[in-house]
């Protein structure tokens, strides 16, 4: 049958698309087997735009015992344990509707770590919202918080910690990219394949219904006046029946019924199901009459690309079915064989006896086209890169420059948030939300634990893709670094505008190469990821926004550092050196709203230095608080210290080095690879040994003390005047919600 234009277009398909399926398959797809195509040829799940620039990335290393390509990577954490770990987006969903998108998102991470044998034991996510005054934002943030927050509690799994920013630039598109982390034994690690002909396949989990249908296809086009009507196509998530699918799965897992399994995510069992085949070089015969549903008159396009919630695809050994079966009906969750591995290489769909679909599985896997896009550095750049902040004239005091940095709901105390996440169930957290620069959960029974922390500035890498990248990726590991923890993996989550635009690809194919760069030189390597583009409204792109997270290994949790300042008398140090750049620095958008000028360069063997020796330090039991310098630069980071624990805030008297830069640069300027250390005057002379070996510039600044953060000559600020602006500055922001 031929499809007219318009049908080709609604399924995300050019014309030339479907001129090559046609070619493929030799004859004109049906509908269903149209829509097939259409998903998992869509950007989202065929990565066409993206694929050719990940392959830069740096994926192996000795820990690294899964990389990308499954649902989630996994890296050895030693003893015979493993941590499997990944971040996705959810952002076109939470934006059409805000609570079930961010709830999803989070139940679809979830579920590509449990899928790898692994129990999830931490949570974080990085948010993105428009301008604070945006009539949308207050509704967007209320949305997103809630839906994470009710999906994240109600599974018993704890948000340890993210990041939430806001700038105009996403007024029109939020980005909700979410992370879990999960442990398992690192010789029992499960993965998506469909293989041995005759193995049974199983559909587990909730029933299948209308909900999310073309999601995959919606999430790869960008928004216009219509973006309300996609609605539908928003799935609905149901965290109870997930936990029941968690622990059956678990339960699964102990024994050795299964070959493969597989999430259903973004197309669903269409995805889930070829994607397994397609690993295994095999081919899969389905019966669509046979997959549980909660509508009645569901047709089989509607049934193959459901994207409903809460369901698992599975290869058994043949002869084991019932066991999983039975496993399953323990748990109250719908369980049911649905077909059968083949050895055919064709995926063969049936509705009772009638065949309604029948394609090969290697095109639908390995022949999406991949594009070679056209790249052009945006003509606009170089005037933004020729401006000089330091041209600007401070219209405010040091003081009220502080005070209105950390009122900035970019910097301010995120507590609104993260008080409505259990981030103490199972009571892992060693270094909880707003105390460290990273979050830090223990390997339960084990002295060890993980370091996570997620990263992103937009601001730097929309002036310079490159270098904002790795300065993302540096930023990451340094405070990974801060609280003791050895990075060990990176995954990433990268959000750009529309491919199609030439400006947009360019700076996605320099921010990519930064990131590879990066992480080749600090030696983390990236073991899974996520892309998402399309990411603009009527033609405007949101700031590159490539977010990483990163895990990394803390040897003893009881060593692991907070930022705080914890007792008077203590001696205050900078590390690394600062430079005075204030290009994409908060403090130019904040007081001058302006986002220009040249992001600071990123010198690779300080980084590597820096983190070094704080890691020897806080392992050493040397520190009592580390935090590094950014967003705000060295004065917010000194005013985060004095006030981030509220149960016991300290002031501190300190004089910065002699040197040339204004007092707004040498405080607001957001130099990389400096971090502000405090410690005992005791063990001041080894501190200053252990940072001279590692080649580290130490500069003392002064001590702790007092009721007031006074840098001579610079500022003399209460503390308490910093703690109400910094608590107040997201509350205010958001009506109290």
């Amino acid at each position: 049958m031929s499809h007219a234009p318009e049908v080709i277009a609604q399924h995300g398909l050019t014309p030339d698309e479907y001129q090559r399926i046609t070619e493929l398959i030799g004859r004109e797809p049906n509908l269903l087997e149209l829509g097939i195509f259409s998903v998992l040829w869509s950007e989202h799940c065929s990565y066409k735009s993206s694929k050719r620039y990940l392959r830069q990335f740096p994926t192996t290393g000795p820990q690294v015992l899964v990389g990308p390509g499954e649902n989630a990577g996994v890296v050895s954490i030693g003893d015979g344990d493993a941590v499997a770990f990944k971040m996705e987006s959810h952002n076109h969903p939470s934006y059409i509707e805000p609570y079930q998108g961010a709830a999803t998102g989070v139940g679809g991470i979830l579920r590509d770590v449990f899928t790898m044998g692994a129990r999830p034991i931490a949570l974080l996510n990085s948010l993105r919202f428009g301008k604070p005054s945006h009539p949308k934002t207050p509704w967007l943030v209320s949305g997103v918080v809630s839906g994470i927050a009710g999906y994240g509690n109600c599974m018993g799994v704890p948000t340890v910690g993210g990041e939430v920013a806001f700038d105009e630039s996403y007024d029109g598109n939020c980005l909700v990219n979410a992370f879990t982390v999960g442990v398992l034994r690192a010789d029992k690690i499960f993965k998506g394949t469909a293989s041995g002909v005759g193995n049974p396949i199983l559909y587990v989990g909730s029933k299948t219904g209308r909900d999310g249908i073309h999601g995959a296809t919606m999430a790869s086009a960008e928004f216009d006046e219509k973006s309300e009507e996609k609605r539908p196509t928003v799935q609905v998530g149901d965290p109870f029946t997930e936990k029941l699918l968690l622990e059956a799965c678990l339960e699964l897992f102990q024994t050795d019924a299964l070959v493969g399994i597989q999430d259903m995510g973004a197309a669903g069992l269409t995805s889930s199901s070829i994607e397994m085949a397609g690993r295994a070089g095999s081919g899969i015969d389905i019966d669509v009459g046979k997959v549980p549903r909660r509508e009645p008159g569901m047709t089989p396009y509607e049934v193959m690309l459901s994207e409903s919630q809460e369901r698992m695809v599975m290869v058994a050994k043949r002869g084991r079915e019932q066991e999983v079966l039975d496993i399953f009906a323990k748990w109250d969750l719908d369980a049911a064989v649905i077909g059968q591995v083949t050895d055919n290489g064709r995926v063969v769909i049936r509705d009772g006896e009638k065949i309604v679909a029948d394609l090969p599985v290697k095109p639908l896997t390995d022949s999406a086209p991949l594009y070679e896009r056209p790249v052009q550095r945006p003509d606009w750049l170089d005037a933004l890169q020729k401006f000089e902040p330091e041209s600007q004239v401070a219209p405010l005091s040091c003081e009220d420059t502080l005070l209105k940095l950390l009122k900035a709901p970019t910097i301010a105390s995120k507590e609104w948030v993260y008080r409505q996440y259990d981030h103490q169930v199972r009571l892992g957290g060693a270094v909880l939300p707003g105390q460290g620069d990273a979050a830090v959960v223990r390997i339960e029974t084990k002295q060890k634990g993980l370091a996570l922390s997620t990263d992103c500035n937009s601001r730097f890498v929309y002036l310079d893709p490159y270098e904002g990248a790795r300065l993302t990726v540096a930023e990451c590991a340094r405070n990974v670094s801060c609280v003791g923890g050895e990075p060990l993996g990176l995954t990433d989550c990268l959000n750009f505008g529309n491919p199609e635009r030439p400006e947009v690809m360019w700076q996605f194919a320099e921010a990519t190469r930064g990131l590879a760069d990066a992480c080749r030189q600090l030696g983390v390597p990236v073991v899974s990821g996520n892309v998402s583009l399309y990411n603009e409204t009527f033609g405007r792109a949101i700031f590159p926004t490539p977010t990483v997270a990163i895990v990394g290994l803390v040897p003893d949790v009881t060593k692991a550092c907070g930022m705080a300042f914890r007792d008077a008398g203590d001696e205050v140090a900078l590390l690394g050196t600062t430079v005075g750049a204030l290009g994409g620095s908060e403090w130019l958008h904040t007081v001058f709203g302006k986002t220009a000028g040249l992001p600071p360069r990123l010198d690779v063997e300080a980084e590597l230095k820096l983190h070094r020796a704080l890691r020897g330090l806080v392992r050493q039991g040397l520190l009592k608080s580390a935090h590094d310098c950014s967003e705000g630069g060295l004065g917010v980071a000194l005013a985060e210290c004095c006030i981030a624990n509220p149960k016991a805030q300290h002031g501190a008297q300190l004089t910065l080095e002699k040197h040339a830069l204004s007092g707004h640069a040498a405080l607001f300027a957001e130099d990389p690879s400096r971090a502000v250390i405090s410690y005992a005057p005791s063990d001041a002379a080894k501190i200053a040994a252990a940072c001279q070996a590692e080649g580290v510039p130490l500069h003392v600044l002064g001590k702790v003390g007092a009721d007031t953060l006074e840098v001579k000559g610079l500022l003399h600020v209460p503390v308490a005047a910093m703690s109400h602006a910094w608590k107040t500055g997201l509350s205010d922001v958001l009506g109290n919600r």
